[in-house]
């Protein structure tokens, strides 16, 4: 099977650590064939260069063997959360970071689950830190909302039964941020004409601008247009995030050039009726028809150090290997926003590089080391 090969201005980073980047292992050809930023396929040589970027998870949230005392990233006392924030939750000494960076996962994107139709803003970060404010690559990343199965279930007994009651919740905080963001925007900065501070409506006006996306969980058909439906309406930027049934409806989603896909858990039983369709086919069938497709863990639905795992049961399934790496690597920081400075090794990015000692779909493949901002934090 063929090994990716990241050969990109890597001499031009300067490694802490390194002397000589050039001495790892890779052959001249490689080095030849490249060009800045993109994966190079080569089967003579044992090592290969890459770092991988989940862009929908809850860890750090999600306490690894704790139950309820780790359990932060779902608040269900209020169906619409869009005050809460990640960073305000996610524990640096959980033990799913350190299992991700030694599998060679650099970057992650974290933040509330899906009980609740708006749940809060997600960040990115990277897997090496003690204080979450030093590991933090972009805040805010992008605000959770959720269609389908998860705010029924939550919420049936106090106040959302239907998916038709989720998209008034959702529509009903949008305009209620739109008027709140007039009214601001009227008074001129004259405060006794300024309407009374609404932290709930104060988190919705960057979505409202544009300055980050919705990040919208929808597994079933109809939950990914009712989500494309809205955001057409509000004309907000959006994410797409699990799209179980994305295989489905293909040619419709191809429509939508500028909507980013996160497509997992697949490693999964389906547990719910809307996961009954999950295929390890979806990600490549969206890619093959022209999507910008991410693979993701959904941490702690899938342990962290399986995202290559998923590439490779994927590229089992049918897609093709570039458009898998690329789906681990960076399309992910394309999702989330940060692909400035992660996602593909090149000069002024951020030195992060996972060194292993084969194809990184391979479930044998061991990680050699791992490099974030220059510094080894793994071997």
């Amino acid at each position: 099977m063929p090994i990716f090969l990241y050969d990109d201005a890597i001499k031009s980073i300067g490694f802490q650590g390194i002397s000589d980047p050039h001495n790892l292992p890779m052959i001249p050809e490689a080095r030849k064939a490249s060009r800045k930023g993109e994966p190079v396929m080569n089967t003579d040589t044992t090592f290969a260069r890459f770092k991988k970027i989940d862009a929908h998870t809850h860890i750090g949230l999600d306490g690894y063997g704790i139950g309820y005392e780790g359990c932060d990233y779902n608040e269900i006392n209020d169906i619409w959360t869009p005050q809460l924030r990640a960073i305000d939750g996610i524990n640096p000494r959980d033990p799913s970071l350190a299992d991700a960076r030694k599998a060679g996962v650099t970057c992650v994107c974290t933040g509330p689950g899906s009980a609740n139709v708006l749940g809060g803003t997600f960040l990115a970060m990277k897997t090496v830190g003690e204080r979450v404010d030093n590991m933090i690559v972009r805040d805010p990343v992008a605000m959770k909302c959720a269609f389908g199965e998860n705010p029924k279930r939550c919420y049936r007994d106090k106040c959302d039964s239907t998916r038709m009651s989720t998209a008034a919740f959702l529509r009903g905080a949008l305009m209620q941020a739109r008027d709140y963001g007039a009214r601001k925007q009227a008074a001129n900065g004259d405060v006794t004409k300024m309407p009374a501070y609404n932290q709930k409506l104060e988190a919705l006006l960057p979505v409202l601008a544009r300055e980050i996306p919705l990040k919208a969980h929808a597994h079933q058909a109809n939950d990914i247009f009712t989500a494309l439906r809205i955001a057409r309406e509000f004309d907000l930027r959006l994410t797409l995030e699990h799209v179980t049934e994305g295989h489905l409806i293909a040619d419709e989603l191809a429509k939508e050039k500028d909507v980013p896909m996160a497509v997992g858990p697949s490693l999964t039983f389906a547990s719910k009726f809307e996961l009954q369709n999950k295929s390890w086919k979806t990600p490549g069938v969206l890619a093959n028809a022209g999507c910008h497709v991410s693979i993701i863990t959904d941490n702690s639905v899938i342990p962290q150090q399986y995202l290559p795992l998923c590439a490779g049961m994927a590229v089992k399934a049918g897609m093709d290997p570039f458009d898998a790496l690329k789906a681990i690597t960076i399309n992910p920081a394309e999702h989330i926003g940060v692909a400035d400075r992660v996602g593909s090794l090149e000069v002024g990015k951020d030195a992060d590089v996972v060194i292993t000692n084969g194809c990184p779909f391979e479930v044998m493949t061991e990680v050699k080391a791992v490099f974030i901002d220059g510094a080894q934090v793994a071997e």
